[in-house]
């Protein structure tokens, strides 16, 4: 390479992050920070009103065990989501995995986040070699039946769902980038928004009325300015009483009567 004049500075000429890998060879689908940031979206938001939140557990890259026979075999969803399912693994402790044949419930809904060592997999598009683990698609679609298959893509800001028809999977078709579930009563949908002070298009769920669900940060900024609101009504209701007392007060004098005798 020829040096030249002037020297190009090391900025321009060091490879970034977008000339690196971001993942393992060995081991595609390792988090990034989008990877991070959504599944908490996810998480925060997935409040079904027909479920009380000690029946609903979600989980973001747990290892879900699927097969008795192979139980080495599994696979880590970006994000999935049970209901009627206890909170916590035998109402006490924290699950270090999902295990199929022990919690007897499929996930509802299952998330995966596309990034390029996955892409394949993710869409049903790989090939099953004779003895080894079948791809997720088909332990989602075949083996644990899970009634919902999110795939979005942050690169192309693409959103594909699939519903299980049958024993298949079916694309769900829509005009707009939206997924209803009527069964915990909640939709899935593209926000465009600031999340963690990041502004870009994120996976979000949405209620029955079309409002996007607020996170624990947004309610509590909710209720703080529900509070201000209260007070500054109050203090309006005030002056204004205030006010009328006084205006009393000034036709009171003008009647010849003092009102500090009354």
């Amino acid at each position: 390479m020829y040096q030249t004049d002037p020297p190009r500075s090391p900025q321009d000429t060091l490879p970034t992050m977008y000339d690196l890998p971001s993942e393992d060879p060995q081991e595609p689908g390792l988090p990034d920070e989008f990877h991070l940031f959504q599944p908490r979206l996810l998480d925060e938001t997935f409040v079904p009103p027909n479920y009380p939140a000690e029946q609903v557990f979600t989980a973001t890259d747990l290892n879900l065990y699927y097969d008795l026979r192979h139980t080495q075999w599994y696979k880590r969803p970006d994000w999935f989501a049970v209901v009627g399912v206890p909170r916590l693994y035998e109402q006490r402790e924290l699950r270090l995995s999902y295990v199929i044949w022990q919690e007897e419930v499929s996930p509802i809904v299952v998330v995966e986040l596309l990034s390029p060592g996955t892409e394949n997999e993710d869409l049903g598009q790989t090939l099953r070699d004779l003895n080894q683990p079948p791809s997720k698609w088909d332990v989602y679609e075949q083996i644990l039946r899970v009634l919902y298959y999110v795939v979005f893509d942050r690169y192309t800001d693409t959103l594909r769902a699939f519903r299980l028809e049958g024993r298949r999977y079916q694309a769900v078709e829509s005009s707009s980038p939206r997924l209803w579930l009527d069964e915990v009563q909640l939709g899935l949908g593209l926000w465009q928004g600031s999340y963690r002070s990041v502004e870009r298009l994120w996976l979000r769920w949405f209620d029955a009325q079309g409002n996007w669900i607020p996170t624990p940060l947004e309610r509590a900024a909710q209720q703080i300015e529900q509070e201000r609101l209260r007070t500054e009504q109050e203090r309006q209701r005030a002056e204004e009483e205030r006010q009328r007392a006084e205006r009393l007060a000034e036709r009171l004098r003008e009647l010849g009567i003092d009102p500090d005798s009354l």
